[in-house]
């Protein structure tokens, strides 16, 4: 670290020429000294002296004139001095330099002591956006997407790791290129965020583009990035196809397997000469498990089925009042208490939402009847959305992570596609469902969001 002491000069290859400070600076300290220079002069000249003693203490008084003067000068100005050249480094980047006699107990050694607490807040400063720098352009180059930054002429000034794979060239030979010429430009254009398909030299199919403005060096970029949609979409089909088959086959397999070896006791019975004598009984009881397995299989597939083929809504105005009333009342076995909310219309599939609030609100009465609780039905709106609660005072949820798995339950009678073919409906009228343990009680909540219709019931009912 180098230090700048208060009394150092200048560089000797820097000829400064005096600024109008200095000589105003100068000509005061002559100024000052000047009534005891003429004095001194008219006592020599005024005395009985010699001429020769009144030359030499006349010279002498002069020149101690014209010295002080100078050191006058040269006290104040090189101190400005030393921090005009301290503010200089600072402005060209270099926060080495150090002023000595920075102290706080003087004017100057206050002034001294802020400048090098500014290089060193600077220095700081500085070494925090490098960081942050390095940090960011690491992430860029790690990003899976492809990433882009074009100036105002649309030329590329920074491309990433993705951006190299998706047009098949280093970095060194795409800098600098203008847009058209690397295939990029039609992707500059137009609404943001969106699809399209596009074909480039690293990889083809369809792509999610997004685009932004940012300022370097005072000058205006546009930030590109390309997400390659069809890998993650061939990843997502790929992961749904190895948990559909999965599951079929150990829903499959539990039913072959006991059917398997029943039909081979039975065919060892029948190729007997001799049979016991309750080998009929036999027989049908194995007859009677094939029947039940097989049954049971076709349920299975039957549900399958029906959760891959749900149709599309057709949407009409539902009142949610009348909806929810409606199916309260289909409940039996317990009576389900309706909180009503504001009168409000969705625009929704009724058939659908009945079937939707019909699995709540039996699977609610399922649990409340475990433990003699109750279930309670109630809406409300908030911006633009009203969500639906069916909260019961049942055993609470025993395995929250695989409620919406598909085919997985917890009752003995269960198929395992309820909460999801709920889930599905919801999420086809741009709804949301979810299922949560209820706060400081016993029990479960669903909760259903639905976008609320155009139309709003004011009237009483």
């Amino acid at each position: 670290m180098r230090f700048i002491g208060v009394s150092s000069i200048m560089a000797s290859d820097r000829k400064r020429r005096p600024a109008g400070h200095e000589s105003r600076v100068f000509r005061v300290a002559l100024a000052g000294g000047l009534p005891a220079v003429v004095v001194a002069c008219w006592l020599l000249w005024t005395g009985d002296h010699p001429l020769r003693v009144r030359l030499t203490f006349g010279l002498l008084a002069v020149g101690a004139w014209l010295l002080g003067a100078l050191l006058v000068r040269e006290r104040v100005v090189r101190p400005l001095q030393t921090i005009s050249n301290l503010l200089a480094a600072l402005r060209e980047g270099d926060y080495s330099i150090r002023a000595r006699g920075a102290n706080a107990e003087d004017g100057l050694g206050l002034a001294l002591l802020e400048v090098n607490a500014l290089s060193d807040t600077l220095r700081s400063q500085r070494l925090r956006a490098l960081e942050a720098t390095a940090l960011l352009r690491r992430v860029i180059e790690e990003m899976d997407a492809a990433v882009f930054a074009f100036d105002s002429g649309h030329r590329l000034r920074l491309v990433n790791r993705g951006g190299e794979r998706v047009l098949g060239q280093p970095v060194e030979r795409l800098l600098g290129l203008d847009a058209a010429s690397v295939g990029l430009a039609p992707c500059l254009v137009g609404e943001f965020p969106r699809t399209l398909e596009a074909a480039f030299p690293g990889g083809a199919g369809r792509w999610e583009v997004r685009s932004g403005t940012f300022r370097q060096d005072g000058l205006p970029h546009q930030l590109l990035v390309l997400t390659d949609l069809s890998r993650v979409l061939r990843a997502e089909e790929r992961s749904a196809w190895q948990r559909i088959v999965r599951v079929l086959g150990h829903e499959i397999n539990n039913s072959l397997a006991p059917i398997k070896s029943i039909a081979g006791s039975l065919k060892s019975l029948a190729m007997r000469d001799s049979r016991p004598e309750d080998w009929e009984e036999d027989l049908r009881g194995g007859l009677q498990v094939i029947e039940t397995r097989s049954e049971a299989l076709g349920r299975f597939m039957a549900a399958y089925a029906r959760l891959a083929r749900l149709p599309q809504p057709r949407l009409a105005p539902v009142e949610v009042v009348v909806w929810v009333r409606r199916v309260a009342l289909l409940e039996t076995r317990l009576e389900v208490a309706v909180r009503e909310g504001p009168r409000v219309v969705v625009t929704a599939d009724g058939d659908q939402l009945d079937q939707l609030l019909i699995n709540l609100v039996r699977n609610a009465a399922d649990a409340a009847l475990v433990t003699g609780g109750g279930v309670r039905v109630g809406w409300d709106t908030r911006g633009g959305v009203v969500e639906v609660t069916v909260e019961d005072d049942g055993p609470g949820l025993p395995d929250p992570g695989n409620l919406f798995v598909p085919f997985f339950t917890t009752k003995a009678s269960g198929s395992g596609i309820g909460l999801v073919l709920c889930r599905q409906i919801a999420e086809a009228h741009g709804g949301a469902l979810s299922l949560e343990p209820r706060r400081n009680a016993r029990g479960a909540c669903a909760r259903l969001r639905l976008p609320l219709g155009p139309l709003m019931a004011n009237t009483e009912g």
